[in-house]
């Protein structure tokens, strides 16, 4: 094994730099850690919102529903399908426009 001598004021230097250092990867860490988000394949999707393989499709293909591919597997933002499930909700609670019932 060999020794290697360096004076201390180089050493102080150098744990001030990693010190430095190591909080600037943790700061970077806790960054991009929360903007880490849940994905969903299309199984979990599909029995989440009730839908069969070929109506997911339908929404990918139609541009309704993002989505990333890696290798044949094809995941979904849980975001985005909470946003599908937000979206028919507030079109099921909406007032439906009736035509009042005439008498002859």
């Amino acid at each position: 094994m060999e020794v290697v001598t360096i004076e201390k004021r180089t050493f102080s230097y150098i744990c001030e730099r990693f010190t430095e250092f190591a909080k600037r990867v943790e700061s970077l860490c806790s960054t991009h850690t929360q903007k880490v988000e849940n994905w969903l394949d299309s199984q979990e999707v599909c029995l989440l919102l009730g839908f069969s393989k070929r109506t997911l499709q339908y929404y990918r293909s139609s541009g309704r529903l993002a989505y990333s591919q890696i290798g044949s597997k094809i995941y979904y933002k849980s975001s985005d399908i909470e946003r599908i499930i937000t979206d028919s909700e507030t079109r099921n609670q909406s007032p439906k426009q009736t035509t009042p019932y005439e008498k002859n």
